[in-house]
């Protein structure tokens, strides 16, 4: 069927890289038209310098003359060049997205809209690759090829279990269990306070606070690893205490070893070669993970994690904002996290039940159950501890958020929902776990340990 087209917007923007160098890329062009009949919207777009990353948004002009977004949400099913690295060819190559407005932006009454003449524009950014977006999304899949993932600029822009749903790091089920959704933190030069105050409830000696300025900024896993997503990279491997709807759970009882030194348990006299900044060992759910995607993924030291559990808020704060309460029952706690006194550890019951019979009103939380932090990572506080990369030592203040390689145990950070005495103490920021050598370290893989991933920002 022949389709007629019309000309609904042409829009130039600036790359949304900062770095000051000739090679940054910059959008030069900016083309849209609607096809009348099918609605399908084609937007055309040429950038200078080099290779970059693209996102689009689309904005209507509103009454009082300016212009506002219409939501991410609304273009997130856009195909093409987008969402992804683009490869530059020439200043004067033509790219290409799609788009289905009529799919994704709907009216009050459910109807897809038909863009009115002159009432939309393309905003369409390029991103150095050193100054990649904010959200970045991997499939874990066995079915995954290397270096696809996607980037969004911002949570609103990742694609909802349905189309056009707001809210979607939440109402998708694949970010539980097929991909990956991780988070951009801005750290580096950043100068902040690691650690707690003497006023902090209960803290502990080995929280001495201490400036910290990390040198690089981080991706880091939106949720804690799930159990749906251990088996991605390790099939039918199911080793955690609560496995009753166990996919969106978070795993646990996954030993260090098998997170990143090794494939089994028992000691090797390499190990501390397998330390990093040596990449994961060979047959490790990390190796594994990383020859699958083809990205650099490991755990948090200890400094990139209380950062972005931090979000900004100092000693004597949850990483939203509110104050820390008490050492038992904090109601703001309970709303961030899952803890002792909002279902964990109901009547000191849990575990007295059989593994694979504790539903999610108990133990482990289903991840992102709670609210998230003021950067919109969820479960920071409770649920499970989580591996850093860091050996235990008492006194950190002389590293400046280096990772220490020093001692015989293991730094785990988070606390968990299962703590039967002071239970909102070990889920503070600044609480630090130390695997005691009467717990295995580094191979027993005891209850209520799980982790979440880090990955290089940026793609070189």
């Amino acid at each position: 069927m022949h389709k007629t087209a019309k000309n609904i917007a042409v829009a130039a923007v600036a790359a949304g890289a900062v770095a000051a160098f000739a090679a940054v890329p910059e959008v030069t062009y900016v083309h849209m038209e609607q096809a009348s009949s099918s609605r399908e919207v084609t937007i055309q777009y040429k950038f200078t310098g080099d290779d970059a990353v693209i996102t689009l948004d689309v904005e209507t002009n509103n009454a009082a003359g300016g212009w506002a977004s219409i939501g991410g949400e609304a273009v997130c099913n856009a195909q093409g060049e987008v969402w992804r690295k683009v490869e530059k060819v020439s200043d004067n190559t033509v790219h290409v997205i799609k788009w289905h407005p009529d799919h994704s932006w709907k009216d009050a009454a459910g109807n897809g809209f038909k863009v009115a003449d002159g009432g939309a524009r393309a905003k369409v950014t390029a991103w150095a690759l050193d100054n990649t977006p904010d959200y970045m999304v991997v499939d874990i899949t066995a079915g995954a090829q290397q270096n696809t993932q996607r980037y969004y600029p911002a949570v609103d822009f990742l694609p909802g279990s349905s189309l056009g749903q707001k809210g979607a790091v939440t109402n998708n089920a694949e970010y539980k269990t097929t991909q990956l959704v991780m988070r951009k933190i801005m750290a580096s030069g950043v100068k902040w306070t690691m650690g707690s105050t003497t006023t902090e409830t209960k803290r502990d000696d080995n929280e001495a606070t201490h400036l910290v300025e990390l040198t690089n900024n981080y991706y880091i896993g939106v949720f804690q690893i799930t159990q749906a997503q251990w088996a991605q990279i390790r099939p039918g491997d199911y080793p955690s205490f609560f496995t009753v709807d166990r996919d969106m759970r978070p795993v646990d009882k996954v030993s260090f070893n098998n997170v990143r030194m090794a494939s089994g348990g028992s000691n090797t006299a390499d190990a501390n070669a397998r330390e990093w900044p040596a990449a994961p060992f060979a047959g490790s759910w990390l190796d594994q993970l990383r020859s699958r995607t083809g990205l650099d993924f490991d755990l948090p030291s200890e400094a990139q994690w209380e950062f972005a559990c931090r979000a900004g808020h100092g000693s004597g704060y949850w990483g939203d904002g509110s104050k820390v309460l008490n050492v038992y029952n904090d109601t703001n706690l309970a709303k961030i996290g899952r803890f002792t006194y909002n279902g964990g550890f109901t009547n000191n019951t849990v575990f007295s039940q059989p593994p694979g019979t504790v539903s999610t009103a108990n133990g482990t939380a289903v991840v992102g159950s709670y609210l998230p932090n003021s950067w919109g990572l969820y479960d920071m506080h409770g649920n499970v501890y989580e591996w850093c990369l860091d050996k235990y030592t008492e006194d950190i203040s002389a590293l400046n958020g280096r990772v220490n390689l020093t001692g015989d145990t293991r730094c785990a950070r988070g606390g968990n929902c299962c703590s039967d005495w002071e239970t909102a103490k070990f889920s503070r920021s600044a609480y630090r776990k130390a695997t005691v050598p009467s717990e295995g370290y580094p191979f027993y893989a005891y209850g209520m340990t799980g982790l979440r991933v880090t990955c290089t920002a940026g793609l070189k």
